[in-house]
């Protein structure tokens, strides 16, 4: 894939939000130089630049090293938190107020973060915590706290969040 391919494949799917399609813009070109070394020397000053923009401007934490699949879709991008462990696969749907991230453990230090599979629709405030995988083709209601695991293809809503119905 080439440069311009990379930092312009979630742009399709954020046609209807121009915030969207420029927080993924600048975050791909950011993940582009922060995956490689000779970028990363050379990109750094981009580095900061994106950090203050995005995090202080859009008011959206999204690590520049996280790992994103293609095509995440980003509506009304506010108040968006992840860490930079969490792993998103490809064609997924995030919405204002949601968090994804690790816990603060009670022995001390955190636990491991999710991992979302493919084709994942999350609803707005929603928080997802902890070291557990959304399954593929999931649902997630809006403000639902995820704190277990959801099977592929299942529908996620309340709190803490209980899988309620299998989405057909």
């Amino acid at each position: 894939m080439s440069f311009f391919q990379f930092i312009t494949q979630d742009w399709k799917v954020n046609k209807v939000s121009p915030k969207g399609r420029l927080i993924m813009f600048l975050f791909r070109i950011a993940n582009y130089c922060s995956t490689r070394k000779i970028y990363y020397y050379v990109g750094f000053p981009y580095l900061v630049f994106y950090r203050i923009f995005v995090e202080w401007y859009f008011c959206i934490e999204i690590p520049w090293n996280a790992k994103i699949g293609k095509s995440l879709t980003l509506f009304h991008g506010q108040a968006l938190v992840m860490n930079n462990k969490v792993v998103i696969g490809d064609n997924c749907t995030l919405r204002h107020c949601t968090t994804i991230g690790n816990k603060q453990l009670r022995e001390g230090g955190f636990s491991g973060s999710p991992v979302i599979g493919n084709n994942v629709d999350i609803g707005s405030n929603v928080c997802i915590i902890g070291e557990i995988r959304i399954g593929d083709n999931a649902k997630i209601g809006c403000g639902a706290v995820v704190i277990r695991n959801i099977p592929d293809g299942h529908i996620a809503v309340g709190n803490p969040a209980a899988v309620k119905i299998r989405n057909t």
